[in-house]
């Protein structure tokens, strides 16, 4: 396989696999455990990547991009390196089980990556408790023992970088505790700077194929995540964002009891926000619930400019206990992006656009943002139009719409979606992830396209009004501009009332066309057949 090969490709697959295996061969005389063990991840990451590149470059090899057998093969292949990038983050666990789940959160990807890599869960097995009792001491300077009146030596969640433990304080406050494996840091510097390398290798081969975007935003996540303290602090700034809502909850840090490795915190109970069955159970409209989360996610971004970036359902219980019948327990804000007041007005005015489908203005904004040559995918990306779309807003695209949509697709290269990623500000890009993970959770509430559209271009427009206010404040300038944002809102859903109008009265007349000239058609049918009856008589 490998000599058909062009000669760089060649070379390059040979030298990066016998690097593998020379690694793999000279294991044994490392005496540190923790060197060792990333060097064996290293070898099986490189060996994958390798194959995987292999595989594109013999199975693609000589065909024209534009024909359908080129198109057919490059899906089977997306497929099989999908698969065996699945066993290698099965395999190697850790870091590269969570760079398999943000990448499979990313609508960007090719589905065929999207799909396999979802199915990707948190493989961790928990530390042993001593271990992890090692690193309770050496932070908080006292035994467990002497801290709490009980502790759970059982964790009730394990993940990549932490696990976390129930226990009770001493004035019998339940607290959850969430502690940082020891050495973590170092195995993400490692298996950070091989995923760099990877990337870089990945472009050599491939120009078109850069992914080096994605790392580096995998990895200013992983960072993110390994600072408890900073954690902590988000936790407050988000508390005291939403301090005035009833149906959202933030646990309370003990800021005694947490260090940059071990972060306390109120121990909240509840269940998964996607739990349908519980949902039901407990009498709650799973709708309900999707509206409030979207409302909740749409305040962070049009509004306060500070959001949670990994609101996947683990991290978002619903509480039995709050205003309506439930609240929203918000956890783990280790990855929270502050948005510059510039993008957070800019996004607010895209999102108007996007639902009034304002060519224009989605044309400028999208130059702002660096992606003006792509403009023309935004509607299709955030609210699931085509930008001279015919049909109304929340209705799906019309049958020639899709067919269009089809064709401009079709007509992007892997080098227009590699563009298009690195041009993009950071700003965008973790919220376009966010964004992807709210509509999968409510999908499965059953909320329909229109309750988020619908949401967003309600924020969008109070976002533009109150131009800067930090929180969700009853004082009454708040008072005074979110009036003028429920207004601009009121005034939005009535133009959008009238388009979706003009729109139907438009579809009718067709089907009425449609009608008349079968009727005509039928109607002359008849006369013909008549008359020849007639003179035939």
């Amino acid at each position: 396989m490998v000599s058909k090969f062009p000669a760089k490709a060649t070379a390059a697959f040979c030298l990066i696999t016998a690097g593998c295996f020379s690694s793999q061969a000279n294991f044994h005389p490392f005496s540190d455990s923790s060197v060792c063990e990333g060097i064996l991840r290293s070898s099986r990451a490189i060996c994958s990547v390798a194959i995987t590149v292999a595989d594109y470059k013999y199975s693609l090899y000589g065909l024209p991009n534009d024909c359908d057998e080129y198109r057919r093969l490059l899906s089977e292949v997306h497929l099989r390196s999908a698969k065996r990038l699945l066993k290698l983050c099965e395999i190697n666990k850790g870091f590269y089980v969570k760079a398999g789940q943000f990448v499979s959160s990313l609508r960007q990807i090719p589905k065929e990556y999207s799909l396999t890599l979802s199915s990707l869960q948190d493989q961790v097995v928990p530390y042993d408790f001593k271990v992890i009792k090692e690193v309770l001491v050496s932070n908080l300077g006292q035994d467990p023992s002497e801290l709490f009146t009980w502790f759970n030596e059982q964790p009730i969640a394990a993940a990549s970088i932490a696990q976390v433990h129930h226990a009770m304080l001493k004035d019998h406050q339940e607290v959850a505790i969430k502690v940082q494996y020891p050495g973590i840091e170092k195995k993400m510097k490692l298996d950070t700077r091989i995923m760099y390398s990877l990337a870089e290798f990945v472009a050599w081969f491939f120009p078109e194929f850069r992914f080096l975007w994605l790392v580096s935003e995998f990895t200013e996540a992983i960072s993110l995540e390994l600072d408890f303290v900073q954690e902590a602090r988000n936790f407050e700034t988000m508390s005291n964002n939403f301090r005035n809502n009833k149906f959202v909850r933030i646990p309370r840090i003990f800021w005694d009891l947490t260090t940059n490795q071990v972060l306390t915190m109120q121990f909240c109970h509840g269940q998964k926000v996607d739990d349908v069955v519980f949902l039901k159970g407990m009498k709650i409209n799973p709708e309900k619930v999707a509206k409030k989360l979207l409302e909740v996610f749409a305040e962070m971004i049009f509004i306060h400019g500070f959001l949670h970036g990994d609101p996947h359902p683990g991290n978002i219980l619903v509480s039995i206990e709050g205003q309506g019948g439930f609240s929203l327990v918000l956890l783990d804000h280790g990855i929270c992006k502050k948005l510059d007041e510039e993008f957070r007005l800019e996004y607010c005015q895209l999102w108007k656009a996007l639902i009034l489908l304002d060519s224009r203005k989605i044309q400028h904004l999208a130059e702002r943002f660096g992606v003006g040559k792509y403009y023309r995918y935004l509607p299709i990306i955030f609210s699931g139009r085509t930008i001279d779309s015919k049909s109304g807003i929340g209705k799906g695209m019309l049958v020639e719409e899709q067919k269009k949509m089809k064709q401009h697709l079709k007509a992007l290269e892997m080098e227009d979606i590699s563009s298009f990623m690195e041009s993009l500000p950071s700003n965008f890009l973790i919220i376009l992830r966010t964004d992807e993970l709210l509509r999968s959770t409510v999908s499965k509430l059953g909320a329909s396209k229109w309750v988020r559209l619908l949401t967003y271009g309600k924020y969008a427009s109070l976002g533009l009004s109150l131009k800067s206010n930090p929180c969700s404040d009853l004082t009454s300038l708040a008072l005074y501009t979110r009036l003028i944002g429920n207004i601009e809102y009121i005034l939005l859903r009535l133009t959008i009332g009238v388009t979706n109008l003009v729109l139907w009265m438009e579809k009718l007349k067709r089907c009425l066309n449609k009608f008349y000239g079968k009727m005509s058609a039928a109607g002359k049918g008849m006369s013909t057949m008549f008359f020849n009856i007639y003179f035939k008589m």
